[in-house]
C-alpha cells in the first residue's frame, strides 16, 4: 500500500516541530508496512516579502527535498500571502504549486491513496490531485482548519470535504461539527492522535532526580488569545497567598506574548516565559511539572494534554473541547468552564492542596493514555480507513 501524504504542517528547517503529529503518524504507518511519501508545500511570497520578515526568509531556505527521520519529504513552493489574505483560494494555489512535483513522484511511486492533513489548503489541493489520477482522497480534520468562516472559505471547505472518500476527525467535537455543518454522514470517522511511548520514557529518564523543587504549573502552546494563558496568569496571581512558592512556566511563542508578559509583570520570577523549545525539552519540562494547565476554549484535539498525561500529570482543559474525549473530569484531570477564572482557580487549588490525589490522578491519566492513545493505535485505525476507500475491507 502506497500513501501520498500532503501536509503544509510538517517539520522542516524553518520549524522543526511544526506538524510533528503528522510526522509521527507517517513513521507509525511505515512501521506497519505502509509505504509513505510526503509532500509538504512551503509558502512562497514575491519580493521583497522574504527579505522583510524572518519567518518568510526561513521558508525560502527550506531544501526542496529531504529525508526526515526516514520519511522522504518534498518541499515544493506555492504562493501564499501574509496575514491569510485571499486564503479561500489557497487550495487552488497549492495545487498549482505542487502538481508538477506530484507528477514526478507518481512516476516512481504510483500511490494508491492521497491523505491530506487539514481541509484547506491541503484537502482542496488533494481533491484536485485525486480527481486527476482517479485516486481516493482521505482528509484529516485537526480543528483550526474549520475556524475560518465566510462565504468563499465555506465554499472551498465544502468542496474539499465533499470530494473526500473519507474524513478523519481527531476528536468527537470535530466529527460533530463536520457532520452537522456539511452533512457527510458515515463518511466521517473519529481517530484520535497519539504519542510515542519511547519519547515518553526518554523524557522521564532525562528528568530523573531533577524534579521541580517547588510546585510548578506548565503550559505549552502557541500564544494566541484562545489558549487561555492569560487566565492561568490571573489564577496564579489569585493563588499566590495560599501557595507562595508556586511557579508557572510557559513554553511557546506568538502574537500575545507582549500582552502576557505585561499581565504577569507583578508576579516577578514566579512566571517564566521559556519561548519555543525542542520537543524533547518540552517533554522534560512536562515530566518535571506538578500540573499541566491549558484552559483553551478552541481546541480541536490537543496532543500536549496527552503527553502530559502520559508523563503522569493531572491536566486542566476546557469543557466542550477536543480534550473532553480523554480527560476524565475529577479522575485524570479537570474540565473547567471556558473563560472562567473562578473555575480554573478552584481546579488548580484542589490539585495543589491535595498532592496525593493529584499524583493518583496523574497515574490514572498515564495508564489511560498509554493503553489507548499511541501512534501505533492511530496507524491501525488509519490503515483500516485506507483499506475501506480501496475496497479491501
Amino acid at each position: 500500500m502506497r500513501i501520498l501524504v500532503i501536509s503544509h504542517l510538517y517539520p522542516s528547517t524553518a520549524n522543526p516541530i511544526a506538524g510533528i503529529f503528522v510526522h509521527q503518524q507517517a513513521k507509525a504507518l511505515m512501521a506497519q508496512g505502509v509505504e509513505v511519501r510526503v509532500v509538504s508545500p512551503v509558502p512562497w511570497a514575491p519580493f521583497p516579502i522574504p527579505h522583510l520578515a524572518r519567518k518568510w526568509d526561513a521558508y525560502s531556505r527550506v531544501p526542496k527535498e529531504t529525508v526526515w527521520e526516514g520519511v522522504p519529504v518534498a518541499h515544493p513552493r506555492y504562493l501564499l500571502f501574509p496575514r491569510a489574505w485571499f486564503f479561500a483560494r489557497s487550495g487552488w494555489r497549492m495545487y498549482r504549486g505542487i502538481r508538477a512535483r506530484v507528477e514526478e513522484i507518481y512516476r516512481v511511486f504510483p500511490f494508491d491513496v492521497i491523505h491530506c492533513h487539514t481541509v484547506l489548503p491541503d484537502g482542496y489541493a488533494g481533491a484536485l490531485l485525486a480527481a486527476r489520477w482517479s485516486k481516493p482522497c482521505v482528509v484529516t480534520v485537526h480543528g483550526y482548519d474549520l475556524l475560518h468562516w465566510g462565504v468563499r472559505y465555506r465554499e472551498a471547505v465544502t468542496y474539499s470535504l465533499g470530494s473526500a472518500s473519507k474524513v478523519i476527525a481527531v476528536s468527537t467535537k470535530l466529527a460533530r461539527i463536520v457532520r452537522d455543518e456539511f452533512a457527510l454522514g458515515n463518511r466521517v470517522v473519529v481517530i484520535p492522535n497519539g504519542l510515542d511511548p519511547g519519547e515518553i520514557a526518554r523524557a522521564e529518564r532525562g528528568v530523573e532526580g531533577n524534579q521541580a523543587r517547588k510546585p510548578t504549573v506548565l503550559s505549552v502552546s502557541n500564544l494566541y488569545p484562545s489558549k487561555g494563558i492569560d487566565l492561568n496568569i490571573r489564577a496564579i496571581e489569585r493563588l499566590r497567598r495560599m501557595h507562595p512558592c508556586l511557579g508557572y512556566e510557559i513554553i511557546g511563542s506568538g502574537p500575545e506574548e507582549r500582552k502576557l508578559r505585561y499581565l504577569a509583570r507583578n508576579l516577578g520570577d514566579q512566571v517564566v516565559f521559556l519561548g519555543r523549545q525542542p520537543h524533547d525539552r518540552v517533554l522534560e519540562r512536562m515530566a518535571a511539572c506538578t500540573v499541566f494547565s491549558l484552559p483553551s476554549w478552541s481546541e480541536g484535539f490537543g496532543i500536549v494534554y496527552l503527553e502530559a498525561m502520559a508523563l503522569g500529570k493531572p491536566v486542566i482543559a476546557c469543557q466542550g473541547e477536543g480534550p473532553e474525549d480523554f480527560v476524565r473530569h475529577g479522575r485524570t484531570g479537570f474540565l473547567v468552564k471556558p473563560r472562567d477564572v473562578e473555575s480554573l482557580v478552584e481546579a488548580l487549588n484542589f490539585l495543589l492542596s491535595h498532592p496525593d490525589e493529584a499524583k493518583a490522578m496523574g497515574e490514572r491519566a498515564r495508564k489511560e493514555v498509554l493503553e489507548h492513545y499511541t501512534w501505533e493505535k492511530n496507524a491501525e485505525g488509519t490503515i483500516e480507513v485506507y483499506r475501506e476507500v480501496l475496497g479491501e475491507s
